[in-house]
């Protein structure tokens, strides 16, 4: 019996032992660790990042559009397939995107330290079936061709630093206006005036003097962006109207600068652009390539040319709460971009229509350069630099909180130097008009000389667009927007008659008469900001 008692308080004793060592080793109740910190400092949505002085906010948004009668993001058809209209093109095409925005703000002794970045992720139709098109063959890369099955491709659009009143990196350009191309449509292709929504490499640098007064100015790359083309007419002018490019290396960055005053009542902004159209050589080869002859052929002198933008947003309208009205009006002068402006690259149209008139069927071009030049002995004397204006705008109503429209257009005008009847009195190819239709009566057989109305037509490059539409959005909850935009597009080109030539397959050789063409389009989308 004492041995049982003894082995029992034996027991019970090293139970309080162990129980003792195990509360020993519990950790104390600790206060807890804030991981996530809100920033009220820079606006809604920033939050430290954990161990750091830096707010961050992440952003972006998913949208899904569809655009019926033309290409994504509300594109017209006026060239290619779709400007042709014939059964390779897509009666609809679609397009689905993530877009992942990262804005960071650190508060230092000099100011805010900002970073920003935004990456789209998106899937598109393949965009053409045409096994003659860049689109398949790859030359040169459309980023349609990683739109494959179970594929999909990233494009980057902001990608930059601010620090003490510099930005460094892809932004937009101090050129551009606040809206860009965008005073009230979906659609990114709205032409008139400079749009730099995507950005462009530059240096910048901006000075506040107060009372919503600043000023910008800055060196932007104008590489991918803004140069249309330099066409060496000695080559010719290919079936599509639109000269042998010629663009030379990059010489020099666009100088941009703005004015602006943004106040309660609106914005007011005068904007200016220096740009330099420079060319390879007097010789080329086939589209442009160089030749052994190349450097020995010389080459015409640089030009400066340039642009100047003035915008204004009117807000308050007393319409509707919330109402505004924005329109910008923009010259250039060897800066074509800067007026026949889309988002990516620059266009050039080439439309065909149906023809009452005995020809195969009518035909409309309108081609953007930035100059144009004819070596030689009788040629235009160097480069000439191309003039083009435009005006662009849109009225904003809000109906209610829930139900919002838009009405928007704009107006454009490419024009060459000279006159359509410069060779027959006596100036030749001296000009820009008498040098590019002397090249494209060598390419559209059977027609008179430049200029000469005794053939069957008047040659002349110049051409007008036109732009008309109306977007109406609903937003039954708060950041998650549908709309329908519906947008028509009219080429007023200046071909008067006839020509017989070779189109681009699958058109045949025939005679097709020169008339003013126009498309319209449909544009869905959903759109879930977050």
């Amino acid at each position: 019996m004492t041995m049982i008692k003894s082995l029992i308080l034996g027991s019970a004793a090293g139970l309080v032992a162990l129980s003792g060592a195990q509360a020993a080793d519990l950790p104390v109740k600790a206060k807890a660790v804030e991981y996530v910190r809100i920033c009220s400092l820079y606006g809604a949505g920033f939050f430290y990042i954990p161990g750091t002085d830096t707010c961050i906010k992440l952003g972006g948004y998913v949208r899904v559009d569809t655009t019926f009668n033309g290409g994504v993001y509300g594109g017209p058809f006026y060239s290619g397939d779709g400007g042709q209209g014939n059964r390779y093109r897509d009666y609809f095409l679609s397009r689905s995107r993530m877009a992942i925005t990262v804005d960071t703000r650190t508060a230092t002794e000099y100011g805010v330290v900002r970073t920003f970045g935004q990456g789209d992720f998106q899937f598109q139709n393949f965009g053409t079936t045409n096994p003659g098109t860049a689109a398949t063959t790859g030359q040169p890369l459309n980023n349609a061709l990683l739109s494959t099955a179970g594929g999909g491709y990233v494009a980057v659009e902001m990608v930059f630093i601010q620090f003490a009143g510099f930005t460094f990196g892809k932004s937009a350009s101090a050129y551009a206006t606040p809206w860009n191309g965008y005073p009230g449509n979906n659609n990114s292709y709205l032409m008139g005036g400079p749009d730099y929504v995507t950005g462009v490499n530059n240096i910048q640098y901006t000075a506040q003097f107060g009372n919503g007064v600043s000023a910008t100015i800055g060196l932007d790359d104008p590489t991918v962006f803004n140069r249309t083309a330099v066409w060496n007419l000695a080559n010719g002018v290919n079936v599509n109207g639109g000269g042998t490019n010629a663009y030379s290396g990059l010489h020099s960055p666009d100088i941009a600068g703005n004015i602006r005053v943004d106040q309660a009542w609106g914005l007011f902004q005068i904007s200016g652009l220096a740009h330099l159209v420079s060319a390879t050589y007097n010789t080329l080869g086939a589209a442009g390539a160089p030749t052994n002859g190349s450097e020995l052929s010389g080459h015409p002198d640089d030009k400066w040319g340039g642009a100047v933008t003035a915008a204004l947003q009117i807000k308050n309208l007393p319409t509707g709460a919330g109402d505004d009205f924005k329109i910008d009006v923009t010259y250039a002068k060897g800066s074509t971009k800067s007026v026949i402006s889309t988002s990516g690259g620059t266009p050039n149209f080439s439309m065909f229509g149906g023809s009452g008139n005995g020809a195969y069927q009518s035909v409309a071009f309108g081609n953007s350069a930035d100059g144009v030049f004819m070596p030689g002995i009788g040629g235009t004397g160097g480069i000439i630099l191309t003039s083009a204006w435009g005006v662009r705008g849109a009225f904003n109503h809000n109906w209610d909180p829930y139900w919002s429209t838009s009405l928007w257009g704009s107006y454009a005008s490419v024009r060459y130097d000279g006159g359509t009847n410069d060779n027959i009195n006596g100036l030749g190819t001296t000009t820009a008009k008498g040098a590019y239709c002397a090249g494209f009566a060598a390419t559209h057989g059977g027609q008179a000389a430049v200029g000469n109305n005794v053939g069957n037509y008047t040659c002349n490059p110049d051409f007008n667009i036109a732009q008309v539409g109306v977007v109406t959005r609903w937003t039954p909850v708060k950041n998650l927007t549908f709309s329908a935009e519906v947008g028509a597009f009219f080429l007023d080109q200046k071909m008067t008659g006839s020509s017989t030539f070779t189109a681009t397959a699958p058109k045949p050789n025939a005679v097709y008469e020169f008339k003013d063409q126009s498309t319209v389009f449909l544009n869905v989308r959903a759109q879930r900001n977050f």
